[in-house]
């Protein structure tokens, strides 16, 4: 697999200079500044690989190129948005740049309650807990008929919640949930938003009366608009999956499960519609066999992201190191390794530490915990490499 790294753009404090110093082969990005929905002219395009080509490296992967909300609940604007997403996958097929990871999560992207949860070993990681998640959507978000989501015993720990959240708590929760983790990913909810809240539940309404069907058929609709041109240049999509996997504020969620991604391949059945097989992800699911899955969907999958959560009690659960975890992360380098093609591959998230925290990352894009799991990866993968070669050599 090819080591990647998800890279911000020139205005990321982690330069190319100092990736190409760790063993960085290709760079996952995007064109940030340019706003959802405008389309990406091949000029735009051409000026950011060859900026990463000069530090011998390559732009391996988009991520991502963000598909609008209109286009998920299927608003008057679908088509013509759907048209300008075309024209910039055809710009950057022109330039050579093949591999497109996006998501279909309505108006939320990945959530975490916690982004800097301190550790045993003094690191901090990306912690869900699902107790104060259902403590904002209740007592913060006040969404209608909210507690019919939760079972009791959490329900139970809200109202134990009361008691200790004050003002200050309640805002570093609004802005772990949906202002640090999505200004960056996908330019809803900004940092500068003064109304976050008011503004999340403008999103939410949105998507009244969609449901996981009406979403799937809106994923399916967009799908089947974009093959053409992935086609004729050669692009693969790779859909993310849901993060966490699971229905969250009364929205669908058709990402998250083997039975949805073989949904969602079957659809659309054509090799350029694929997966970016988030182990992270999909491992914050106690329901996914996340070896399994990585085993059925291996070959349509062109973008891996290899991470793993631990699952803790009442449905919580942390980002670990990628040496430990409920994945076991050789054994989907072996599947993975084993594909014909190489795919691009990242370590995803890292945890904070020897000073990451102060240094203004984005939220588990920090520079020595990526560079401590892309070193523990690369070992990993170096040994499952040696192992398929001896195996060649024994078979021949």
């Amino acid at each position: 697999m090819e080591k990647t790294w998800r890279w911000f753009g020139r205005k990321d404090k982690i330069t190319l200079e100092m990736l190409r110093q760790i063993g960085v082969e290709g760079i996952v990005t995007a064109l940030h500044e340019i706003p959802n929905g405008e389309i990406w002219t091949e000029e735009a395009i051409a000026d950011l690989r060859d900026y990463i080509a000069s530090y011998g490296m390559r732009w391996s992967v988009v991520e991502s190129l963000p598909v609008c909300e209109a286009i998920k609940y299927a608003g008057p604007e679908r088509d013509e948005l759907i048209q300008k997403y075309v024209v910039s996958l055809e710009n950057l097929g022109k330039c050579g740049i093949k591999t497109v990871c996006y998501n279909f999560m309505p108006v939320l992207d990945w959530a975490r309650t916690d982004l800097g949860h301190l550790m045993p070993d003094g690191t901090r990681a990306l912690y869900f807990d699902y107790a104060r998640f259902a403590y904002f959507d209740i007592r913060i978000l006040c969404r209608k008929d909210a507690e019919k989501d939760y079972p009791e015993h959490i329900l139970q720990k809200v109202k134990d919640l009361d008691k200790t959240m004050d003002d200050a708590a309640r805002h570093a929760l609004v802005d772990s949930l949906i202002v640090k983790t999505q200004g960056f990913v996908n330019g809803n909810i900004s940092e500068d938003d003064t109304a976050p809240v008011a503004h999340f539940k403008q999103l939410l309404a949105l998507y009244d009366g969609i449901d996981k069907d009406a979403l799937r058929a809106n994923l399916i609709y967009f799908l089947k608009a974009i093959m053409p041109v992935c086609n004729k240049y050669g692009i693969n999509m790779c859909i993310h999956p849901d993060d966490p996997p699971m229905p969250v504020f009364g929205l669908p969620r058709i990402a998250g499960s083997a039975e949805d991604i073989r949904f969602i391949l079957n659809s659309v059945d054509d090799f350029h519609n694929g997966l970016t097989f988030c182990a992270g992800s999909l491992s914050a699911g106690a329901h996914n066999n996340v070896e399994e899955m990585a085993r059925e969907f291996a070959s349509r999958t062109h973008f891996v992201h290899l991470r793993t959560c631990k699952l803790l009690e009442d449905g919580n659960f942390v980002e670990a190191p990628h040496c430990h975890g409920r994945v076991n992360l050789v054994e989907l380098i072996r599947i993975f390794e084993s594909e014909p093609r190489q795919l691009p591959m990242r370590v995803d998230h890292g945890r904070d530490m020897l000073g990451d925290e102060t240094k203004g990352y984005n939220p588990g894009y920090s520079f020595h915990g990526r560079m401590l799991a892309l070193g523990q990866v690369e070992g990993m993968m170096c040994a499952v490499q040696d192992e398929m070669s001896k195996n060649n050599t024994k078979t021949i």
